[in-house]
């Protein structure tokens, strides 16, 4: 896709596309940011206002409801915990009634692809759009304005919304209402089990008497390096395992990617395992910490600790 012939999200009056963004956290901060940076005229909510009031120096305006929040928005993005979350901002707190005809829903929450399809037949009927659109690279993508965005739902709409995706990152669509999520529940379970092979192998090394910071400089470059290996490799062995990915969010996509396998028929052994070393993690107090911390907890299991 060219962001050159792209069109943008065609505004209520012909003006910059409005934009209401729900969920200020780790992610929806510095993303609220960028999109305040580029020009476009945000509107914040946050069930805790502090959080979305970090935007009024940048020039954001914050609202009291999600209702309130979206009303007169050409794009609503969404930023929440899960799929519950979203259900319950939409049609519980009237998001989804406020929204005008017309407009699009792009959801970057990372829910199950049933939940994505299911709100947006619910939109529709509305006569709201709906894109499914989560996204990969944590803060430092959010703040660098480098995100994978994975995006489902009609063509179309990807590419009216595409102006607002190229602020905050690479978006590629992927398939309709539903296939974003899919594809941000395999680039999770790639990342989670990746964290456990790093992790595994570099206390392999320590307990066979390697140093673990050379280990991962020699294998740097050959097959097995990825950016878990350099970024989360690295954080195990300076033992950093402050939140940027938490265990307890690792372990509800995990369970989210289970759950869809079921649903279509699908075995995945290899996920099924990894499903329950991030849940024992979690038991033993690791769940707020990094998910590169699965790291302690298999050390843990062999007395490293």
């Amino acid at each position: 896709m060219n962001p050159e012939t792209s069109n943008p999200i065609p505004p209520a009056n012909g003006a910059v596309p409005r934009v209401a963004v729900l969920g200020i956290g780790m992610m929806g901060l510095p993303m609220a940011r960028r999109l305040l940076d580029a020009g476009l005229p945000v509107t914040a909510w946050n069930r805790a206002r502090s959080k979305a009031e970090r935007l009024e120096p940048a020039g954001g305006r914050v609202a009291d409801t999600p209702a309130e929040a979206v009303a007169g928005a050409d794009v609503v993005i969404t930023l929440l915990t899960d799929g519950q979350a979203v259900e319950d901002v939409l049609f519980r707190q009237g998001a989804a009634e406020a929204m005008r005809a017309g407009s699009t829903l792009i959801d970057m929450s990372s829910i199950q692809p049933r939940q994505a399809r299911d709100h947006a037949a619910r939109l529709a009927g509305r006569g709201v759009h709906h894109l499914d659109a989560p996204v990969s690279g944590g803060t430092v993508g959010a703040e660098a304005g480098t995100l994978a965005i994975m995006v489902g739902g009609r063509q179309a709409q990807f590419e009216q919304a595409f102006s607002v995706f190229e602020v905050l990152g690479r978006a590629t669509h992927v398939g309709p209402h539903g296939a974003g999520q899919l594809a941000k529940l395999a680039n999770q379970m790639i990342v989670g089990v990746t964290i456990g092979a790093v992790a595994e192998a570099l206390l392999l090394c320590e307990r066979g008497g390697a140093d673990m910071a050379r280990v991962r400089e020699a294998i740097s470059g050959g097959f097995a390096d990825s950016r878990i290996l350099q970024v989360h490799g690295q954080r195990m062995i300076e033992r950093d395992f402050t939140k940027r990915g938490a265990v307890s969010v690792q372990l509800k996509d995990m369970r989210n990617a289970l759950a869809t396998a079921s649903e279509i028929g699908f075995e995945a052994p290899i996920t099924a395992l990894f499903e329950r070393l991030y849940a024992e993690a979690a038991d033993h107090g690791l769940a707020d910490l990094d998910h590169s911390a699965l790291f302690v907890e298999l050390a843990s299991r062999n007395g490293m600790n």
